[in-house]
């Protein structure tokens, strides 16, 4: 192992340019993608704690989405929507500096994290509709809202206010989730420190690839993803559940417990 020369592979022009593209790339695919999961996952759990009688059947198609996506391997969906997954005509072009190739391949593993993040997300935020009393239900037919009404400005709002620990949390698995995206070459962070490995020896002046290579590397990853993850942590130990008006004593020191549960999970 030569570390010297390892870490001027860190040096030369356009490697770091090269690996903090990917950053913003994994942020951004993140990012995005727990957005439209909460659309999707907010849809998915009113429809599966409130669809009955003659609608009951969407809450059984919602239940069979939930389950068998949140039970089942992101890596597998990964490669069943890079085989099966069609792509918009307008995005079968360069854009973003990738080739059209890579658009095409970064939708299609784009959709497969939103598919499998969106089922988690749908369980999180029915754990905050559980939450909200049935006497805000009644207060807001009370005074004349609808249902679609009440669902949105009276429900909802509490219920992401209950579980917004969880739900950063969520955020921080979904940035880690996003690695295993390297496996269908999209180029976020892991995909392009492994392709920077592959042709150490062209970066450290040796004419070899060293095991050091590898340590270096992969110890950048590690670090980029630590002082993120580690932010978003902090983050989710400061944000304060918040329990539903008219909610039974205890339960916002249930709600403190579980923004404790929330952080050691993202641990």
């Amino acid at each position: 192992m030569d570390w010297a020369a390892s870490f001027s592979i860190l040096t030369r022009p356009g490697v770091m340019t090269y690996i903090l593209t990917g950053v913003l790339f994994t942020v951004v695919i993140a990012a995005a993608a727990v957005l439209v999961s909460i659309v999707l996952g907010s849809i998915l759990a009113l429809v599966r704690n409130y669809c009955t009688g003659k609608t009951r059947i969407f809450k059984w198609i919602a239940t069979a989405y939930i389950e068998l996506f949140r039970n089942t391997p992101l890596l597998l969906w990964i490669f069943v929507c890079l085989i099966i997954c069609p792509v918009p005509g307008f995005l079968a072009r360069r854009m973003l500096g990738l080739t059209s190739v890579e658009v095409q391949i970064l939708f299609r593993a784009f959709v497969a994290l939103v598919l499998f993040t969106s089922s988690v997300i749908a369980e999180i935020i029915r754990g905050g509709l559980n939450s909200i009393p049935k006497g805000q239900f009644e207060a807001a037919h009370s005074q004349g809202f609808g249902t679609v009404q009440t669902m949105v400005y009276i429900v909802l709002p509490q219920a992401y206010k209950a579980v917004v620990p969880t739900l950063l949390s969520q955020v921080i698995t979904t940035i880690k989730d996003s690695s295993y995206l390297a496996n269908v070459a999209v180029i976020e962070l892991m995909s392009r420190v492994r392709r920077i490995l592959a042709t150490s020896n062209m970066y450290n002046g040796v004419g070899t690839q060293l095991t050091s290579d590898v340590f270096v590397l992969f110890g950048v990853a590690f670090v980029i993803y630590f002082i993120i993850n580690f932010t978003l942590s902090c983050i989710v130990r400061h944000a304060k559940p918040q329990a539903a008006p008219g909610s039974p004593p205890g339960a916002r020191r249930r709600a403190h417990l579980k923004e404790d549960a929330a952080w050691l999970k993202s641990m």
